[in-house]
């Protein structure tokens, strides 16, 4: 019977996600990571460092939905950004974010993240099929810029102690914390459609082959802002 029932879940989110892979749909999932990081920035509690920002080699917004019954089943999708060695920033390239656990949960609830990834190496890790955060590179949970407020100035300006830094909205995250967050993974069929190339990530990332829409200039110009 729960064999079943997961089944049936995650084949309710798979149809969800093939639903949306229409261009406009596209465009919204990378609007929506444009607020995402939007609300982390504006509210005190959940901005990110200043001094955290000026150190990002990558950047990942994802959106998860998490739903279930007997099982609990995490899913949804993101963008990440590259800083190319000139120091600007790539287009947003798609990316798809999940996670399935054991155990009673009831009711439904979204979990937005924001991922700094502080080192050239870990973002190519996304080149392979799944990247999973925590286990495929050490993440722990970033410091905020509140905590500067509370005379925790060493703690936001020294050095990161892992290659991704993870600011989410779920509680009981403190700062130094060891942080696994399931698994993200490259969707090049929703590049394909968004940027109409069959370029892939490497190529969305590291190179100026594809150039960006107008659609999501508005998040480059964001995360160029935040960044300097």
């Amino acid at each position: 019977m729960k064999k079943i029932l997961l089944l049936s879940v995650l084949a309710f989110f798979a149809a969800q996600l093939r639903a949306e892979s229409k261009r406009e749909d596209l465009v919204t999932r990378v609007e929506t990571c444009e607020a995402i990081l939007q609300d982390f920035m504006i509210h005190r509690d959940t901005a990110i460092p200043a001094s955290i920002l000026k150190q990002a080699r990558a950047i990942v917004i994802v959106n998860q939905f998490k739903a279930g019954l007997l099982f609990g089943i995490k899913q949804g999708y993101g963008v990440i950004l590259a800083r190319k060695p000139d120091g600007r920033w790539s287009i947003p390239v798609l990316i798809s974010a999940g996670e399935a656990s054991l155990g009673l949960q009831l009711g439904a609830k979204s979990v937005e993240s924001v991922f700094i990834i502080t080192d050239d190496a870990t973002p190519r890790l996304f080149f392979n099929k799944h990247f999973n955060v925590g286990v495929d590179a050490k993440a722990v949970a970033g410091p905020k810029a509140a905590e500067a407020e509370n005379n925790n100035h060493a703690l936001i300006e020294a050095p990161p102690a892992a290659p991704v830094l993870v600011y989410s909205k779920s509680a009981g995250l403190y700062a130094g914390a060891t942080v696994k967050a399931g698994y993200l993974s490259r969707n090049d069929d929703a590049n394909r459609v968004l940027y109409n190339t069959a370029y892939t990530m490497p190529e969305l990332l590291y190179s100026d082959w594809v150039p960006a829409p107008s659609e999501v200039q508005p998040l480059i110009s964001y995360v160029a802002k935040i960044t300097q």
